[in-house]
């Protein structure tokens, strides 16, 4: 069992350099303007947008621990075309990596972006719920997934926020297809279809039924033609309970 394991390992190395961050929208179209009040735009200190994330309390976000290479220093709120300057554009006051986090392809490739002061909640900014501590999705269950990024291969991202239906893939299926495929996580989208992530804007939620059930982790080779590999998307209710103690205690300090 040892050297099964330790096989696996090192397959799951050697792919790693085939898969790639993700989540510009693929076929998708325009998200309303009245809609999606929870989705943050993740920048770094030059104003740029280099990864997506959603609000779940008035002072954290949550993203993709990879996207913590891009050195993001703000959060931007209440804007679903970046270009506009009506948005609450707060500083991250901390970055909270998931303790087991090594790199993409080995999973828990999730992040807590603690606020430097809470959001002020209104019609353009609003927090969206987890899902409980146990999720069953149902296989070609129609779910979304959002962001703002690059609609082909090798274009400029779009300044306004897309959004697609994905559907469900078995968990089986997918562990066919990536082999070594890592433990919590949801494949949705990418697969016998045209619709999905592509790179660009990881961190941003999978929703399925109202919940952010799933954050953008990666997908194929840098390839929107479309490849045909699921996307892989953290599942959050994994890591209900971590999350859990993290804004609780952020409440004890106050």
């Amino acid at each position: 069992m040892l050297g099964l394991q330790k096989f696996l390992f090192v397959h799951v190395l050697a792919c790693l350099g085939r898969l790639a961050h993700g989540s510009d929208i693929i076929n998708g179209e325009k998200a309303p303007e009245n809609s999606m009040h929870y989705m943050a735009s993740v920048q770094n200190n030059m104003g740029q947008h280099v990864c997506g994330g959603f609000l779940i309390t008035e002072d954290f976000v949550v993203s993709a621990a990879h996207c913590d290479k891009y050195n993001p220093t703000y959060v931007v709120l209440g804007n679903h075309n970046l270009k506009n300057s009506n948005h609450q554009k707060i500083r991250i006051e901390k970055k909270i990596i998931h303790e087991n986090y090594k790199s993409v392809g080995l999973g828990n490739d999730i992040m807590l972006l603690e606020l430097l002061y809470k959001v002020q909640l209104n019609e353009r900014v609003q927090t969206i719920q987890l899902p409980p501590a146990e999720i069953h999705l149902k296989e070609n269950q129609v779910c979304q997934v959002a962001g703002w990024g690059k609609t082909e291969t090798d274009v400029k991202s779009v300044d306004e926020l897309r959004v697609v239906d994905v559907s469900v893939i078995n968990p089986r299926v997918c562990e066919e297809l990536w082999h070594g495929l890592p433990a919590n996580v949801i494949c949705a989208g990418g697969y016998k279809t045209t619709k999905g992530f592509c790179q660009g804007d990881s961190g941003g939620p999978l929703l399925c039924d109202g919940l952010a059930v799933g954050v953008v982790s990666f997908n194929y080779d840098k390839n929107c033609s479309y490849p045909n590999k699921p996307n892989v998307y953290t599942d959050i209710s994994k890591y209900h309970q971590w999350i859990d103690g993290i804004v609780k205690s952020r409440k004890y300090e106050e």
